[in-house]
């Protein structure tokens, strides 16, 4: 790749450049966009000319600033699909984009490298935002200290297996209505409510890989009911496998009792809530400064 190349080209006056964008997604697959009237290829990559896909000015700045633009395109099954966009297959997919000389694809620059933003679709097409690599530093960072764990289930610092048996039931979809809640005949082997809280992961179908959270979990006779928080992705049918893994309330005793993964818990359980912060002195309570949570009928701990 040669910047120098391009520059002296550019500085010729008479000019044969375009634009071309590469996206990765995090599944692996990479796609090619360019605005020129042909097809490119570089870094074995295949830029696909008349995608529909187009850019709006990119915004650069000096110091640690987010690099932003936008991308806009029209739906298509060869490129960007509205089922993929439902699926969240392009949510903070890799995103570089080029200047190039179409007449020599060795000439060009590197322009701008990010992922993607949010993503909305409206009237047949979608708008993307495109992310500078300083976005990553806009983050939160350190830990939360508070009562709930700050951990997500089966994470890094959570450590918790969700594949034991018993925290984890693989199916296939018998009823779905309107993509949020699933229905089973007959679903044994689990206490009402042991899913809620937890995730819905599609494994087979057009929605493959899509994920719901749980937000209602009921049994019904020798059957279950399984509402989500919000509809999922694309169309799920009758026949598709899912996968429901155990809901986690984030509180002390659950991870505890439920889970048996205290030695992990990353709240803060012990921390004293407001109505102590703003208690005060009275003569109707019994002021030993004994521990807030020591159990009762325990020598040196009071009554």
């Amino acid at each position: 790749m040669s910047a120098e190349g391009l520059y002296q080209h550019l500085a010729g006056g008479q000019t044969t450049v375009c634009r071309a964008w590469l996206v990765t997604r995090r599944d692996g697959v990479r796609l090619g966009f360019t605005d020129h009237d042909r097809d490119l290829s570089f870094d074995g990559a295949t830029f696909r000319a008349e995608s529909g896909l187009t850019a709006r000015a990119l915004q650069q700045t000096t110091g640690l600033a987010v690099d932003n633009t936008e991308a806009v395109g029209a739906l298509s099954d060869a490129s960007v699909s509205e089922d993929d966009l439902l699926a969240g297959r392009f949510d903070a997919a890799e995103v570089r984009a080029w200047l190039v000389n179409w007449a020599n694809t060795d000439e060009r620059v590197e322009q701008f490298r990010g992922t993607l933003g949010e993503v909305t679709r409206a009237a047949g097409a979608f708008r993307a935002e495109l992310r500078g690599l300083t976005e990553a530093l806009n983050q939160p960072q350190g830990r939360v200290y508070q009562r709930g764990c700050s951990a997500v289930l089966g994470d890094g610092q959570c450590r918790f297996d969700l594949t034991q048996p018993g925290y984890f039931a693989a199916r296939a979809v018998e009823t779905v209505q309107d993509r949020t809640i699933f229905r089973f005949a007959v679903f044994g082997g689990f206490d009402e409510r042991w899913f809620e809280r937890g995730r819905l992961v599609v494994t087979s179908g057009l929605a493959v890989g899509s994920v719901g959270l749980i937000k209602n979990d009921r049994t019904v006779g020798a059957g279950r009911e399984i509402e989500l928080w919000q509809a999922i992705g694309p169309e799920v049918q009758v026949g598709d496998q899912i996968r429901l893994d155990a809901g986690c309330d984030k509180l002390a005793e659950t991870c505890r009792v439920k889970f048996a993964n205290f030695m992990n818990f990353r709240g803060f359980p012990h921390i004293p809530g407001e109505d102590w912060l703003t208690s005060y002195p009275s003569a109707a309570r019994t002021q030993q400064g004994q521990s807030l949570f020591a159990p009762t009928g325990v020598p040196g701990f009071g009554s």
